[in-house]
């Protein structure tokens, strides 16, 4: 057990390796086409922290296992809104604008309705069974398409000459290779940290959805946790705001889309209580905009957030 611990963490060494050399390359290429530090955040930083929960996700799928594939991304959501956006709320409480208002937050709740309904039809409507088939893997994709394009289409901007000379030394072509490596790191380590989790799951007698909901979701949530506090400490509060959105919707919408087109997926591993979950935190922050300090998430949201993510993880303990 002590060899396979091991390869499980040189798996999530290479996933955050890879992470922070994909992002640091795709933020200083976005410079370079003049995307709007907006995008960045929202965008380039968001889906480019998801890629380890991509990568353990897709080769999950690629291997049969659905448990994994869907749990590493439910566990990854709840890790990102109870734990990162509380913790991240904490330290700086983080201001929510009219545009979050009106697309990102809303797009954060439908693609957990889409998610809850689409893949517990069965337990719900007592149609079919609880199974994320390639059709429903086709219109979560479609509908990530058209959110990218409205927040491209909105949220683009000049970037200055000045912008531009921050992103120095690092040229286009470093840039790519950092993009390139980041991302074969990410593969290699997402290979070896679904095998070796799998492979402790059964010495422990744990369910893969367990482990995937709790050392995977985890572990792959470190670079938004890394990158959400660090925006928060230096006073960016919407590029931690959205890098948490970004990643959430990137997570359901393209990255359980890609592995249900891959293969689909079953949720007959994650309980209904996961899945209210994830719902529960998308709807807060919605409400956050509403309570006590208007249009922010402050510090006693952020302890909520917390307390509700502690909870949850006191009832997954004693369920196993």
């Amino acid at each position: 057990m002590f060899i396979q611990i091991c390869i499980l963490i040189a798996g999530l060494v290479l996933i955050l390796a890879g992470a922070v050399f994909l992002v640091d390359g795709a933020s200083a290429i976005a410079r370079r086409l003049r995307i709007s530090e907006f995008v960045i955040g929202l965008v380039i930083v968001g889906i480019g922290t998801s890629t380890p929960e991509m990568a353990v996700s897709f080769l999950s799928a690629v291997r049969g296992n659905a448990d994994m594939a869907v749990g590493n991304i439910v566990g990854s959501n709840i890790f990102n809104t109870m734990f990162i956006l509380g913790l991240t709320a904490l330290v700086s409480p983080l201001a929510i604008t009219q545009s979050n208002l009106r697309r990102d937050i809303p797009m954060n709740i439908i693609a957990t309705m889409m998610l809850i309904l689409m893949g517990i039809n069965s337990t719900i409507f007592g149609l079919g069974g609880n199974i994320l088939c390639r059709i429903d893997g086709a219109v979560f994709l479609a509908v990530f398409a058209l959110y990218m394009y409205l927040l491209l289409k909105n949220g683009r901007q000049e970037v200055t000459e000045e912008d531009i000379r921050k992103t120095e030394p690092q040229k286009t072509a470093v840039a790519s290779i950092m993009v390139a490596g980041g991302l074969a790191a990410l593969v290699f380590g997402g290979d070896i940290l679904v095998g070796s989790a799998s492979r402790l799951a059964a010495m422990a007698g744990l369910s893969d959805s367990f482990i995937a909901i709790t050392v995977l979701a985890g572990g792959t949530s470190l670079p938004e946790l890394a990158a959400s506090v660090t925006a928060a400490v230096k006073g960016k509060g919407q590029l931690a705001l959205g890098n948490i959105l970004g990643s959430n919707i990137s997570n359901i919408l393209l990255i359980l889309g890609g592995a249900a087109l891959i293969r689909p997926l079953s949720l007959s591993g994650i309980s209904t209580i996961d899945l209210a979950m994830v719902l529960l935190g998308a709807i807060f922050i919605m409400a956050c905009a509403y309570l006590f300090r208007k249009n922010l998430i402050d510090r006693f949201e952020g302890l909520i957030f917390l307390v509700m993510g502690g909870c949850y993880m006191t009832w997954l303990f004693m369920s196993v």
